[in-house]
């Protein structure tokens, strides 16, 4: 198989286990009902979930499984437009598979499970929705987790797929959880929003716009700060 090619349906594959993992979590296991407490497991999912893949497939692909790590590569000069884009296509797509095969599962439930009661573990804001806060409070936490994220993952040269690198990856993205959750549920990452809101729909799908630019705009800011060595001491 092509290398391209294979870095592609890895950060698919990638990225759809991360979002049946963390978003199973909340659904199938009912964290997301359990909260403050259920915030420990639900981060643990999720961040024990990028481990796990960087393992995987770090070797392969630099297992970026998020749309923003991949434009702060490419804003930091670590890889070509082109492929930054055929990374981006993967991830989303695999945000949809993974939100996909955890739907089939909660369908399965013998009392039946009502996706726009319960949702999917998206990812959200208003008066309605975890904690109440408005969106702009929103717009801050999602700016500052997902620089913080990809400022660590440009850190440590994630792109190296190396073990340490998985492991404090995994350990920043659970730690983000723990203080962000009843704002937005947490997303720095554009594909794990995606997969819930295209099955969810109404509100998810209205406010996706925010999980798709503020982390992306935070990526890019991260990439410009480490290409223009304000936070790279090489």
């Amino acid at each position: 198989m092509n290398a391209n090619v294979r870095k592609y349906l890895v950060e698919l594959i990638g990225t759809a286990v991360l979002v049946l993992v963390g978003c199973g979590a909340v659904v199938i296991s009912g964290y997301g009902a359990a909260a403050p407490l259920g915030i420990v497991p639900i981060g643990l999912a999720f961040g024990l979930a990028v481990m796990a893949m960087a393992y995987a497939i770090g070797p392969v692909s630099g297992c970026h499984i998020n749309p923003a790590v991949t434009i702060a590569m490419w804003a930091a000069g670590r890889m070509e437009i082109n492929q930054a884009i055929a990374y981006i296509i993967s991830q989303l797509v695999g945000g949809i598979v993974g939100a996909l095969v955890l739907w089939i599962v909660l369908q399965g439930k013998a009392v039946g499970y009502d996706i726009a009661a319960n949702g999917l573990g998206q990812n959200g804001w208003g008066p309605d929705f975890l904690g109440g806060y408005g969106v702009g409070s929103a717009i801050v936490v999602e700016l500052v987790a997902t620089f913080i994220f990809t400022a660590v993952i440009l850190g440590i040269g994630s792109e190296r797929g190396g073990r340490p690198a998985g492991l404090i990856i995994g350990l920043t993205l659970f730690l983000l959880h723990l203080p962000f959750v009843p704002v937005t549920a947490l997303s720095v990452n554009p594909a794990r929003s995606l997969g819930p809101a295209v099955f969810v729909g109404t509100a998810a799908i209205s406010q996706l716009w925010l999980f798709i630019v503020v982390p992306a705009v935070a990526g890019a800011i991260t990439g410009w700060l480490y290409r223009a060595k304000i936070l790279s001491a090489e």
